[in-house]
């Protein structure tokens, strides 16, 4: 019992800069009363004391914003920061080494009395808002990036952002190192609209370059293309205007 103590204020240290004492975390640490009252409330819906089980869940939810179902299966180290607005719905099953911030949903799609909550496997790390909906699996060592809505199964070692949420980042090497990610930020990702709209922006290059080829071709064989002027795309321009734009409050 002491020693599941320990492991859990020490991984508190490990995902959180502002922890600085053992004392601190233990007397105003939410995420940390809320997953000790858990663990006891499980115990209890194990036993078939589900009445008093969901009482003190209802105390805990109450006293620290964390709503987790006293069935809900729980593994260890398991942190959850900041904590307010959490819910964690009863066929839920989260692996060891998991972390999840504020706002976070692991929700039921059905009413009917089955499996209907997700599976989180191992190491894995969802942002503040993100919503994991229905019995689907988040394989282990995964991603999902702040306020994304994840309704679908999610590979292991992946990055997953957007609504509905899809893979940003693919599978990562075993030997790689996963480090541990704020947020379900990863430092590497880029904006994935950026992206888009590079490679955009690429593909119109190479066509207009083949475009022009093609025209030069068809003029040496004496056959006469009528010519548009579509203007050219300043590249440079578009950055100055998205630098000048006002900022979002």
């Amino acid at each position: 019992m002491f020693e599941r103590l320990k492991e859990d204020i020490q991984c508190v240290f490990d995902r959180d800069p502002a922890a600085r004492s053992t004392a601190e975390v233990i007397l105003t640490s939410p995420g940390l009363h809320a997953i000790l009252v858990h663990r006891l409330a499980h115990r209890l819906w194990c036993a078939n004391w589900k009445l008093v089980a969901r009482l003190i869940a209802h105390l805990s939810r109450w006293l620290t914003g964390v709503e987790i179902h006293p069935g809900a299966q729980i593994g260890r180290r398991f942190v959850i920061d900041h904590g307010m607005g959490i819910v964690i719905g009863e066929t839920s099953e989260v692996g060891d080494d998991c972390t999840l911030y504020h706002g976070v949903t692991l929700g039921g799609t059905t009413w009917e009395k089955v499996k209907r909550h997700p599976t989180l496997g191992d190491n894995v790390v969802v942002g503040a808002g993100a919503k994991i909906l229905g019995p689907i699996e988040v394989g282990s060592d995964s991603r999902i990036g702040s306020n994304s809505v994840v309704v679908k199964d999610v590979p292991p070692g992946a990055t997953v952002v957007g609504i509905p949420g899809h893979v940003v980042l693919p599978k990562r090497a075993p030997e790689a190192e996963l480090g541990f990610d704020a947020y379900a930020q990863p430092r590497q990702a880029g904006d994935p609209v950026a992206h888009a709209v590079d490679c955009i922006l690429k593909h119109i290059r190479t066509t207009d370059r083949q475009t022009a080829d093609l025209v030069r071709r068809l003029s040496q064989a004496g056959i006469d293309v009528d010519e548009f002027d579509v203007g050219e795309l300043e590249i440079a321009s578009l950055e100055e205007d998205s630098e000048s734009a006002p900022a979002d409050s």
